[in-house]
């Protein structure tokens, strides 16, 4: 399969939209980004249309169309029949005079092509003895059926698409022309490159709409008129079965759209249900009118778009030769796909994995864009989808990590709304404030239980408060309180800690340091007045002794 639909890796912001939204589950996730499964891909386009990001990208036809116009061959425009629907009030001869300028030699509607097929069908279902017949026109749900339901090829009509059957009818006419497709689908691309030397190039709308930007071209709004153009109506849901003859003896005509539906439609013919019936089916909800490119960002209403069509075409059938039937006889073959079957001990491990311990822990809310959980942990063990894309694991995992912290913290957390009321409120917050149940709290104004004066100083000021000491005499508690404001959750979140065994050993610190020094001016007076005491003595012992000197030296000089 052609590789039509590209990523641009720096935009895929893992929001898993493009795997909720694409049937077939064809795009695996690996490192936080979405990477589309070719061999699974029916390029319904749906992954496109949904991104948020942009981040998937249609691969640009534009310069092959190009390339081809620099030949000396003739290049014919083979014209989707929604482009009414696309550009609003601009016919066929307006967009021929437009495509002409940009170098086509003549521009020419599918709906010719459109109306070889139908015949084609017509024959098929009156002189083939065939039981149910799937129209072969939509490329996305060919690979659908060639990838997912193979048991049901042999139901599908074996007969070339609109496009082909029309660049064919185009080729046969003038032998060394080329052709390029313009319509509203992605499909169309891989058609194209798969069945080589029929169509040569693809564009889309957007493509086309780019390029007559880019030479200043503008589409003159009018509208032509032509009454052989019934086959107009097959970008619309039933509007395959509008054209056809509808009289084949026995048959049921039926129209379904959107791949959902289709594949409901599948299975029922898988399991037997369904027999003797003409099904025409389209992947796009309203049939290629509501086709992925259909100007992805100006997207009509599917009521208006049916009537501009609806208004355009005609009666009766375009004049054409029809050729004989083998000359647009189209096979389709199976296309494997290689995914393998777990068996039913890995899943159940993985779902372990994902804290899927029982059924009932199986949400199956799809957030992961799988619809249950056991379709999740497949793509796992398939490599296709990580754990880390269950949102209620991580939500689980976020609360339960979240909550370990709140809980075992011995920090009192409270967090109060714009109004000043407790919404959350940890054990130790409760063991700080002597608060016998969270429940008596919860809800209620937090003046009740602390002075709010600081909380509504934050909210006013917006301005965080932190390691405020604070005593709280009610409850005879000292407290190291930080008080921070969320503007994303218009919450207050305070902080306290106990600080009152710190504020203990610090005042019996205080107090030992007190009585210290008290002790110690004691023991220094004390030991002044013992200096003096001495001081008082010695200085009686020196005069005594000096006058008993004075004596004895006055003795001697007698002598």
């Amino acid at each position: 399969m052609a590789n039509c639909l590209t990523l641009k890796k720096s935009n895929c912001k893992n929001c898993y939209k493009c795997i909720r939204h694409c049937p077939v589950k064809a795009i695996r996730f690996s490192g936080n980004q979405a990477h589309i499964i070719n061999d699974e891909c029916i390029l319904c386009g749906h992954c496109f249309v949904v991104c948020p990001q942009n981040a998937k990208e249609i691969v640009d036809g534009t310069e092959k169309a190009k390339m081809l116009l620099q030949s000396n061959n003739p290049v014919y425009v083979s014209l989707a029949p929604s482009f009414i629907a696309n550009y609003d009030g601009v016919g066929i001869n307006e967009m021929k005079e437009a495509l002409k300028k940009l170098g086509f030699y003549d521009v020419e509607e599918t709906a010719i092509g459109a109306t070889i097929v139908k015949n084609e069908y017509d024959r098929m279902l009156k002189e083939e003895a065939r039981d149910i017949v799937i129209s072969s026109c939509c490329h996305s749900i060919n690979l659908l059926i060639q990838k997912y339901f193979p048991s049901c090829l042999s139901y599908l009509a074996d007969t070339l698409s609109p496009m082909q059957a029309h660049c064919l009818d185009i080729k046969k006419r003038v032998p060394n022309a080329k052709t390029v497709f313009i319509g509203p689908c992605v499909a169309k691309k891989d058609e194209a490159e798969y069945y080589e030397g029929i169509v040569d190039a693809v564009l889309t709308f957007e493509e086309l709409t780019n390029w007559l930007k880019e030479e200043k071209i503008e589409l003159s709004k009018e509208l032509d008129s032509n009454p052989n153009s019934r086959a107009r109506f097959f970008p619309t849901t039933g509007g395959i079965l509008k054209t056809m003859k509808q009289d084949a003896p026995g048959y049921t005509y039926l129209a379904i759209d959107g791949v959902e539906n289709c594949i409901s439609a599948l299975k029922d013919i898988e399991s037997g249900k369904i027999h003797k019936c003409f099904i025409e089916m389209s992947a796009c909800i309203g049939s290629c009118i509501g086709g992925p490119v259909m100007e992805k960002y100006h997207r009509s209403s599917p009521i208006k778009d049916y009537k501009m069509v609806s208004d355009y075409a005609g009666e009766h059938d375009f004049l054409i030769e029809q050729p004989d039937s083998f000359e647009i006889k189209k096979h389709f073959s199976i296309i494997e796909r290689k995914n393998t079957q777990p068996s039913e001990s890995e899943i159940n491990a993985v779902l372990r994995q994902m804290g899927k311990f029982k059924e009932s822990d199986e949400l199956n809310c799809g957030s992961c864009g799988y619809n249950s959980c056991r379709e999740k942990a497949i793509a796992i063990l398939q490599g296709k989808a990580e754990i880390s894309m269950c949102l209620p694991f991580l939500k689980d995992k976020a609360e339960s990590f979240s909550d370990t912290i709140v809980k075992n913290t011995p920090n009192g957390i409270i967090a109060l709304n714009e109004n000043l009321e407790v919404q959350q409120i940890n054990d130790a917050a409760c063991r700080i404030m002597n608060i016998r149940s969270k429940s008596d709290v919860l809800g209620e104004p937090v003046v009740r239980i602390l002075d709010p004066s600081l909380f509504m100083q934050v909210k006013e000021s917006g301005r965080s408060i932190r390691d405020r000491r604070s005593y709280l005499a009610e409850y005879k508690k000292y407290i190291k309180q930080t008080i921070v404001y969320d503007p994303d959750s218009h919450m207050l979140i305070g902080i306290m800690r106990d600080i009152s065994f710190e504020e203990a050993e610090r005042e019996k610190k205080a107090r030992i340091n007190k009585q210290t020094v008290e002790v110690a001016d004691t023991v220094v007076e004390k030991q002044m007045r013992i200096v003096q005491e001495i001081a008082s003595l010695l200085g009686e012992t020196a005069a005594e002794t000096k006058i008993a000197l004075t004596k004895l030296k006055e003795s001697i000089d007698d002598e």
